[in-house]
């Protein structure tokens, strides 16, 4: 299979963000998203340690020490960007201030409760970090994820069997094969990437898949 690198997939989930919106980027492969976002569009960035306005990765010799997003990445900060408590940080996540949030994930179920904090192993390291306000504050939680886990098995299941984060609060799903979205009759299939056929996806993906291709990408 042809997939999508991660900076496909940060540049596929970054024109669907649009003008005006106040975003979230999750620790990990989400924040890459900030790399690709164009500069046309003024598009707010949060940070949960205490950041809106967020900007792309410094240039090398650029770095601030000081500037750093949730995962502990140097980030730069826009004109007119500021810092604050986290606690402020957190009361705009958890107040419904935040248009989209754009998290990882272990596994997402058919009716989009989301999994992505611990695997539940006993050697496993939780991460609760704030997934969890971002899940339930955020108006749209979208998901940037692998398709298939190392061993082959798919994100994309019927009933999370990892401890869940959020119960049916992702909107969309962005793999590095196909853009899905959760909706109240099961996830759709609206964009499928490299040629890929639908009939070879939904043989990877353990639950019933619909499909309804977008009539034309944000």
């Amino acid at each position: 299979m042809n997939k999508l690198t991660r900076d496909e997939m940060a540049q596929r989930v970054a024109r669907d963000i649009p003008e005006g919106a106040y975003v979230n980027l999750g620790i990990g492969l989400p924040t890459r998203i900030a790399n690709y976002l164009p500069a046309d569009k003024e598009i707010f960035l949060h940070s949960e340690n205490g950041l809106l306005g967020m900007g792309p990765k410094p240039a090398p010799g650029e770095e601030d020490p000081e500037l750093i997003n949730a995962g502990k990445e140097l980030v730069t900060l826009l004109t007119g960007g500021c810092f604050f408590h986290h606690g402020d940080s957190f009361a705009m996540m958890r107040g419904g201030h935040l248009d989209i949030c754009v998290l990882g994930a272990y596994q997402v179920s058919a009716k989009g409760d989301l999994a992505n904090w611990s695997t539940g192993a006993p050697d496993a390291i939780p991460a609760v970090g704030g997934a969890m306000d971002l899940a339930i504050g955020a108006r749209q939680v979208f998901v940037m994820m692998d398709h298939l886990t190392c061993d082959g098995e798919c994100k994309l299941v019927e009933t999370c069997t990892y401890p869940l984060t959020g119960v049916g609060c992702v909107s969309r799903i962005y793999t590095d094969l196909a853009v899905i979205d959760i909706t109240d009759g099961g996830p759709v299939v609206r964009e499928i990437f490299n040629g890929l056929s639908f009939e070879e996806l939904q043989r990877l993906t353990p639950v019933k898949l619909g499909f309804q291709q977008l009539a034309e990408s944000a």
